[in-house]
């Protein structure tokens, strides 16, 4: 295996046998970076000089017996939406691109402490509002799968770098699908967490009620190590909040046989492409062949929890709307019309959509009583070519994976096959609120026997 596509512990383990070490990984990562990125577009800042400076003190470390855990010299990425303290962090918008903060978000810190080396920041959709990561200010990103075709988005830079082998791990973010719906288009695996129990502190807002901060990975084993890594409570985030949280790794072995998948099909199955809608269907029953009990569940109207949650995005205003009304120019045709079709909720409709919020995740939760997972497609499309982007794709790309943005419950896409033109299609997996354990067993389980993680984008001078 070739060290870009080594997992996490495949890498951590490499250094400790002293077959590579930190400061060559993250030299290879840099080399990589320099030779695709231009087709790629993937970074956006590259931090080579402190990079590999971390790295060397990440080999000192453990040469002195001074171990920081499973991430301890692994290079990885951040999303350009994340403060890293003396580094420029733009939110992938024109109005903030001399933005450099003056310390780290929480989630840098704690992958700092837990020993990550920072190769730069990743591209994404302008300030994470949309979902194909063309971005008209620095450029739009390509699919490694396909360059003619978009990541997926907000968080595409960062899915591109874990699926191209520029990263072992990448951080994103996720307000209504940008982390998973970016990892079911490059082949990757891409975790919502329970909301609030990573810190959201010295992360750029969107909508305050519905952002997650996740971990994007290759396989399921490192999305857990990551997400150990950046859990927690933090009195600097007010809605972050504390354990216990279990061990995220502890169980992730433990059979799913007995089990119970709960498959809601109204609403999770409907439009989109037939073929992706067929390819999940087929990776469900693999459940049934672990020994689980897969069974259809009725679940609450998700199509007033669509229209509830895209009033709730009227938050917006709070985070972008000074900043737009002092210089409009700083932003995008895009962006400003759907500022404008979001923000006509602020008021009634907006107090209407929390109320109806709190029923829904009710009933929700008395659905979560009678199974252990629900499973349904990432979103019911893949990506589109970049410079054709079909009508009904706007909402098809987000509104599965947007429920659990607004019930805030854990969600995880893992690759699950391609489309007859060779794209990648994602399985949702989603749990209990406070279960991401749950969520990432089962997506273990599965990711185990069928083994589509291991699928990499063909060479770009194949392209």
């Amino acid at each position: 295996m070739s060290n870009e596509f080594a997992s996490i512990s495949e890498a951590a383990s490499m250094i400790r046998n002293g077959t590579t070490s930190a400061f060559d990984l993250t030299s290879h990562m840099l080399d990589r970076i320099d030779s695709m990125n231009d087709a790629l577009n993937a970074y956006v800042t590259i931090t080579a000089e402190s990079a590999l400076k971390e790295a060397k003190i990440a080999d000192d470390e453990l040469a002195n017996g001074f171990d920081r855990g499973p991430l301890h010299g692994i290079p990885v990425a951040i999303k350009d939406l994340i403060d890293t303290s003396g580094v420029l962090t733009t939110g992938g918008s024109l109005h903030y691109k001399d933005r450099v903060p003056s310390k780290d978000a929480a989630v840098v810190d704690r992958l700092k402490e837990a020993g990550a080396v920072l190769l730069g920041k990743t591209g994404l959709h302008e300030l994470a509002f949309g979902s194909t990561s063309i971005n008209p200010f620095f450029g739009a990103i390509s699919n490694p799968w396909n360059l003619d075709y978009h990541p997926g988005g907000s968080s595409g830079g960062s899915a591109v770098a874990v699926a191209s082998g520029l990263a072992y791990a990448a951080i994103g973010t996720d307000t209504g699908c940008s982390v998973r719906q970016p990892a079911q288009c490059c082949g990757i695996v891409g975790h919502k967490p329970t909301f609030g129990i990573v810190s959201k502190a010295g992360v750029m807002p969107l909508v305050s009620s519905m952002d997650h901060v996740g971990p994007m990975t290759r396989c399921v084993r490192d999305s857990a190590l990551v997400l150990q890594a950046i859990v927690g409570a933090d009195y600097s985030d007010s809605l972050s909040f504390g354990g216990p949280f279990e061990n995220l790794i502890k169980n992730l072995e433990k059979p799913i046989a007995g089990a119970v998948v709960g498959i809601p099909r109204d609403y999770f199955f409907e439009g989109g492409d037939e073929e992706v809608i067929g390819v999940v269907e087929k990776a469900i029953q693999v459940f049934s062949d672990l020994g689980a009990t897969v069974c259809d569940v009725n679940f609450p109207d998700c199509n007033e929890a669509y229209e509830a949650a895209d009033a709730i995005f009227s938050e917006i205003a709070g985070a972008n709307g000074d900043a737009l009304n002092s210089n409009p120019g700083g932003f995008s045709e895009e962006f400003k019309s759907r500022y404008e079709s979001v923000t006509k909720h602020i008021g009634k409709n907006y107090d209407e959509a929390q109320e109806f919020r709190s029923h829904f995740k009710e009933e929700v939760e008395s659905v979560m009583s009678i199974c252990d997972i629900l499973a349904m497609p990432t979103s019911t499309v893949t990506a589109a070519l970049k410079s054709e982007q079909p009508s009904d794709h706007a909402k098809e790309r987000r509104k599965n994976a947007c429920i659990f943005n607004f019930t805030g419950q854990p969600s995880i896409s893992v690759p699950c096959g391609f489309t007859g033109s060779g794209l990648p299609v994602g399985l949702m997996l989603s749990g209990k609120l406070m279960n991401d354990s749950a969520v990432l067993r089962f997506a273990h389980a599965f990711e185990s026997v069928t083994q589509w993680n291991t699928h990499h984008p063909p060479d770009l001078k194949e392209q």
